[in-house]
C-alpha cells in the first residue's frame, strides 16, 4: 500500500503512483468552486520480484505482476492496485499453489474540496476523509478509516499522512474478525533528486505503514498488536517507463509474530521493479 510534487515532465498535471504515493502539481485551493480543475488519472502495470520479503507462512521469494491506478476527480482522491501472484507459474515460487491475488483499493475525500474553502494550516495543505480497503484470495477483507492530510515536509516536499482505525471483516478465522481492532498512521512520499538532460529523472520513493492497538488479536500466541512496513525505493522514471529497486524493513509482518507459527516476519526484504505507464 498521498504526496505532490511537480515532475516537469510536460505541461499539463502529471500523477506517479508506487504502493501508494501520488504525485500531482497543484495545491487545494477550492474557494472559487470549481473542485475539478486539478482532476488527473493514470494506470501503470508493474512486474515485481520480491527477495527475501517477510511475508507470513514464507512467502518471500515471488514474481508477481501489479496493475496500479489513481487519479483525481473533483473531492475525490484514488489509489488502488491488484497484484497477481506467480505469474509465471513457477514451482520454484512461494506463491505458487498458494494464494492467487491481493487488492488495495484507498478512496479518500478532500475536505478541503467539499466545503469549497481552505482548511490548510501551517505545513499541512489539504486536509482528507481516508480510508483503505484491502482484500486477499483467501479470508482476508479490512477496512481502515481516519484523517489524512498532505503536508508540506522539507526536501521531501508533500507527503501523505493519515491515521485510521482498523475494522476486520475477515481474516483467515483469527479472533478479531468482525470486530474494531487497533489502528495505523501511514505516510508515503517521493522526491526527485537529480534531472536528466531527456526529462528522465531518479527519485527517492517509499512509504511507512505503522500499526498499533490490535488488542483483540494479540493474545492467540501467534499475532502481536503492533507491526510496520517501511520501504525505501530508489528510480529511474521516464515519462512511459520506470525501473526501480525498494529496500524494506518489517516487523511483525501483518501483525504476525516473529518466528512463532507463521514463520520470519521480522527483518529486510528486497523488491526489483519494471514499469511500463499508460
Amino acid at each position: 500500500m498521498a504526496s505532490t510534487v511537480s515532475l516537469g515532465l510536460n505541461k499539463t498535471i502529471l500523477a506517479f503512483i508506487f504502493s501508494g504515493l501520488t504525485f500531482a502539481a497543484s495545491a487545494a485551493d477550492y474557494k472559487d468552486g470549481d473542485t475539478h480543475k486539478n482532476d488527473y488519472k493514470w494506470f501503470q502495470f508493474n512486474l515485481m520480484q520480491s527477495v527475501d520479503a517477510k511475508v507470513p507462512y514464507d512467502a518471500h521469494n515471488d514474481t508477481y505482476l501489479e496493475m496500479e491506478f489513481g487519479g483525481r476527480s473533483g473531492i475525490f482522491d484514488l489509489y488502488g492496485y491488484v497484484d497477481i501472484f506467480d505469474i509465471f507459474d513457477r514451482k520454484q515460487d512461494d506463491r505458487h499453489d498458494s494464494d492467487n491475488f491481493f487488492a488495495k483499493i484507498s478512496p479518500r475525500v478532500s475536505l478541503d474540496g467539499l466545503f469549497e474553502t481552505d482548511l490548510s494550516v501551517g505545513p499541512i495543505e489539504e486536509w482528507y476523509l481516508s480510508t483503505v480497503t484491502n482484500i486477499g484470495d483467501r479470508e482476508l477483507f479490512e477496512h481502515y478509516i481516519g484523517l489524512g492530510a498532505d503536508v508540506n515536509v522539507p526536501w521531501f516536499g508533500k507527503m501523505g499522512m493519515n491515521v485510521y482505525a482498523h475494522y476486520v471483516r475477515e481474516n483467515y478465522g483469527a479472533a478479531n474478525e468482525g470486530k474494531w481492532d487497533g489502528y495505523m498512521f501511514s505516510t508515503n512520499w517521493s522526491t526527485p533528486f537529480y534531472n536528466f538532460s531527456n526529462g528522465s529523472y531518479l527519485s527517492y520513493q517509499g512509504y511507512l505503514d505503522y500499526q498499533f492497538g490490535a488488542n483483540e488479536i494479540s493474545n492467540d500466541g501467534l499475532h502481536s498488536n503492533n507491526a510496520i512496513e517501511w520501504y525505501n525505493g530508489l528510480y529511474w522514471h521516464s515519462e512511459r517507463y520506470a525501473i526501480g529497486y525498494g529496500l524494506k524493513y518489517f516487523r511483525n509482518m501483518a501483525l504476525t509474530q516473529n518466528e512463532v507459527g507463521a514463520g520470519k516476519t521480522t527483518g529486510i526484504g528486497h523488491y526489483f521493479d519494471v514499469t511500463y505507464k499508460f
